[in-house]
């Protein structure tokens, strides 16, 4: 029998209830620590653009870092929305969202995990050439959106309780990927600049497209290292060390074990989800 179209898509309850919940962290901070990692990147993004001319502020909406970077900002929020509404009454807003919004939700954290490494690989192997940057804030702005950015999708593949993803989605971010090729081809076009010089064909076409398939291959094998590290840590914390995912009653507080209706469901990834989380104090 065919797995539900939720586990697929990594929306069924199993999914669902970990997004909000950490095995570390009870939910409050955890939704605190989101929110702060938010304000750092909507800080640093409105800095840079503070500091640029027009035109390349205008322009830096075609470049993929910018552009995750955008997405790690977003994502924060809304995670740690989400968590935070979780901590307070026990249910999130993911939880009530429509199915399609939980399924955006689930790809936007396969993104999340594994889009900031690509940028940061790309950035250091291919494109920065030194010296190192002359301004501070030149080399703060540099260091946030090509480093601190995987720092960043660190903390959310192992402080969550959230299960590996969808292998489904593998698929949706290549179709992304091709989708930014497309714009950065349409930038071309009306702009009259490559974002990145390596998708300039006049340097030969095989070669750009050796580069662009290179890509889309480091982005499949980064996608099943970090399946790997987060079917790893779900296996040592609650397999091996029994730390199950903190929940959160109505009233905020961690619910009590006995108030706890428990289960046993098994994910695609193998690891067996012994708590449904996401349930009132009863």
């Amino acid at each position: 029998m065919a797995p539900p179209p939720g586990t697929l898509l990594g929306i069924s309850s199993t999914y669902l209830s970990r997004y909000t919940t950490s095995w570390l962290l009870p939910p409050l901070p955890l939704a605190l620590l989101r929110l702060l990692l938010s304000l750092y990147a909507f800080v640093t993004t409105f800095t840079i653009l503070g500091t640029d001319t027009p035109l390349s502020a205008r322009q830096s909406f075609s470049y993929f870092t910018v552009l995750t970077y955008w997405g790690l900002a977003f994502y924060f929020l809304f995670s740690g929305l989400h968590t935070l509404t979780y901590a307070r009454s026990g249910v999130s807003w993911l939880q009530r969202w429509p199915r399609p919004l939980q399924a955006f939700h689930a790809l936007f954290y396969s993104t999340i995990v594994t889009f900031p490494f690509l940028v940061t690989i790309v950035f250091w192997a291919l494109l920065y050439k030194g010296p190192w940057f002359p301004k501070t804030v030149d080399a703060w702005s540099n260091i946030s959106q090509h480093a601190l950015n995987s720092l960043f999708a660190v903390t959310e593949i192992l402080l969550p309780a959230t299960l590996p993803p969808a292998p489904l989605h593998l698929l949706f971010l290549a179709v992304l990927l091709a989708l930014y090729l497309g714009l950065a081809y349409i930038t071309y076009a009306i702009q009259g600049f490559y974002v990145y010089n390596f998708l300039n064909p006049s340097q030969g076409a095989g070669r750009t497209a050796g580069y662009i398939i290179g890509i889309l291959v480091a982005e499949c094998v980064i996608f099943g290292l970090v399946w790997g590290i987060i079917w790893i840590r779900v296996w040592l914390t609650e397999r091996v060390l029994g730390m199950k995912a903190k929940t959160a009653g109505r009233s905020g507080r961690r619910e009590p074990a006995h108030e706890m209706e428990n289960r046993t469901e098994r994910s695609p990834g193998g690891v067996a989800d012994d708590v449904e989380m996401g349930k009132s104090e009863k």
